[in-house]
């Protein structure tokens, strides 16, 4: 093991034990049960795993997915319980079968970068897409801030298909997300809503998370040994799984 593979393998470590020592703290001193505890670290420990570029995080998150969806239907975030029911647990599945196949030294993904076009198309398609759908969301009259959820899903359902592809550019998406999902569960929080503080502690640590997992992808995706995943077509190049 060269010594920045060791340097890096370290910073992982600490940064997921701090993640699980300050979020399994104050989890545990605003749960009011034992399943929102675990709503809570898993999806803490989830995250922190996908950052740090390990597949393991995939299998934590279908876990998470079943729970959180459940909280997010006491609460009428019916786009959340859509989402993580109908989208989060496929994917999670095929997400953690596609990083098995591009592992790189000390067992963590192989990191890749967007083009400049593609990024461009990337957020044409998520402000399209997050108009439509709330739009569509609104149509249910017992749905509560059709738009903030549409973004959130939007978002997440991106996000989620750029970390499937191993592309750095997830993390953008997810610091926009958690912003928006802070800002949705402080409004969910001031109704009553269940476990509201819970889940802006959860929605917090997240977005120190995706700033973390930018960094670490950048490094990743920027070193030498990254894979470039083009190919020449016509004179131009597009990217490969």
């Amino acid at each position: 093991m060269t010594n920045a593979t060791a340097s890096s393998s370290r910073i992982d470590l600490g940064w997921l034990v701090f993640l699980l020592i300050v979020g399994g703290a104050l989890s545990i001193f605003l749960a009011t049960s034992l399943f929102e505890v675990t709503v809570s670290l898993s999806g803490i420990l989830c995250v922190g795993l996908i950052a740090i570029g390990r597949r393991e995080g995939y299998l934590i998150g279908l876990y998470n997915s079943l729970a959180y969806s459940l909280l997010a239907y006491r609460n009428g975030l019916y786009g959340e319980v859509y989402l993580n029911l109908l989208f989060f647990l496929p994917t999670g599945v095929i997400g953690y079968g596609l990083w098995s196949r591009h592992l790189g030294r000390g067992r963590t993904v192989e990191m890749r970068q967007l083009g400049w076009k593609q990024r461009v198309a990337v957020a044409s398609l998520c402000l399209v897409s997050t108009i439509g759908l709330g739009l569509l969301l609104g149509l249910n009259p017992r749905q509560n801030t059709p738009f903030i959820d549409a973004t959130t899903n939007v978002l997440s359902v991106v996000a989620t298909l750029l970390m499937m592809w191993r592309y750095k550019e997830q993390w953008l998406l997810y610091i926009m997300l958690n912003v928006v999902s802070i800002g949705m569960w402080l409004i969910r929080f001031q109704a009553g809503g269940t476990a509201g503080d819970l889940m802006v502690l959860m929605w917090s640590i997240f977005l120190l998370n995706a700033l973390f997992g930018w960094w670490r992808w950048h490094v990743g995706a920027s070193s030498p040994a990254a894979p470039t995943s083009r190919v020449d077509v016509g004179g131009e190049t597009c990217d490969v799984a």
